[in-house]
């Protein structure tokens, strides 16, 4: 009996090789996987890791728990998550702050690239700007030109320094002398809510953030913070077309392990989270928040990374941003 059991593990550890899947993880998950976000509850960010890794969990056939460790513009989790085991137990929704700007501005106690291991891309987001109604601005020349009557008047909300909404002001105040002062939050949750209310006056959230909030007259969306514009809202220009050219922080959203996964078991969640982005439902929940779904391998994803470290320290050392 030992000698045939023995021989049905080896053949199915053979299976299970035949389909890039080690012996090893052949049974993985046997329990709930930690999906870490490094963003306040009720944000973009936390909408989609639940909608993303809700999915990713049916089909992988064990709960993913959603767990909230904001501050630090992201380091915080972000430190987390790469001193964790590296046995897919563990992950993390990075995006453009975590794994591109924040590191490009300031010295952090983790790599964005040596420290994770990359699993695939989620989705894609442009930055919006947008104004609280209370100002009563209507177009970006209007926002330029209240600036310059109200000199040292005007805030903007963001998730906090290194972050893309406040980088995006900082690029908007260095490009039209706008004077803004950065009002910095946990992330854009409390952010958005303080601008709805007229706190503050002006921010640049990402549109999965903030288009559920468009239809109402607290906010107006005055033009993306990007190269192109958005299919959701056509009519919204970029800021190149309003006349203020080079506030460019198109956002985007992954999924990392720490550093030295197994290969097969990042193909086996790559694998999932590609399924997943697949669903209908999940492509419907995600557009109607006003990202677009955008899938990976994760060697592209781990090119795309580094492609943006080297975007964003080119361009920290060209401008005048700063972590603070």
């Amino acid at each position: 009996m030992e000698f045939l059991t023995s021989k049905k593990w080896a053949c199915a550890a053979a299976v299970c090789c035949a389909f890039g899947v080690s012996a090893a993880y052949a049974d993985y998950p046997d329990r709930a996987i930690t999906l870490v976000v490094p963003t306040a509850a009720g944000g973009g960010n936390d909408a989609l890791a639940r909608v993303v890794g809700q999915k990713m969990g049916d089909l992988l056939g064990q709960s993913i728990i959603v767990v909230n460790k904001p501050g630090a513009q992201g380091a915080i989790a972000s430190d987390y998550v790469a001193r964790q085991p590296a046995d897919g137990y563990t992950l993390m929704l990075g995006y453009i702050g975590t794994h591109g700007i924040n590191p490009a501005l300031q010295k952090l106690n983790y790599d964005p690239v040596k420290d994770f291991t990359p699993i695939g891309r989620v989705a894609d987001s442009p930055t919006i700007m947008v104004v609280s109604s209370s100002i009563g601005v209507n177009d970006v020349a209007g926002l330029v030109k209240y600036s310059k009557d109200h000199p040292d008047s005007l805030t903007f909300a963001s998730a906090g320094a290194g972050t893309a909404p406040a980088v995006a002001g900082q690029l908007f105040n260095q490009a039209t002398g706008a004077n803004m002062l950065d009002i910095p939050y946990k992330g854009s949750a409390p952010a958005l809510t303080d601008t709805l209310s007229g706190t503050t006056q002006v921010m640049f959230p990402s549109l999965f953030s903030v288009y559920p909030h468009l239809k109402s007259e607290k906010i107006r969306a005055l033009a993306v913070a990007g190269p192109t514009r958005t299919s959701v809202l056509p009519g919204l220009p970029t800021l190149a077309e309003a006349g203020v050219p080079g506030v460019e922080v198109p956002q985007w959203y992954a999924i990392f392990a720490p550093a030295k996964a197994d290969a097969a078991l990042v193909q086996k969640l790559n694998t999932a989270l590609n399924q997943a982005l697949n669903d209908p439902e999940v492509v419907k929940k995600i557009d109607e928040q006003g990202a677009e779904v955008h899938t990976s391998t994760p060697a592209e994803l781990g090119a795309f990374v580094q492609s943006e470290a080297v975007r964003w320290k080119k361009l920290a050392a060209t401008t005048a941003l700063a972590a603070r």
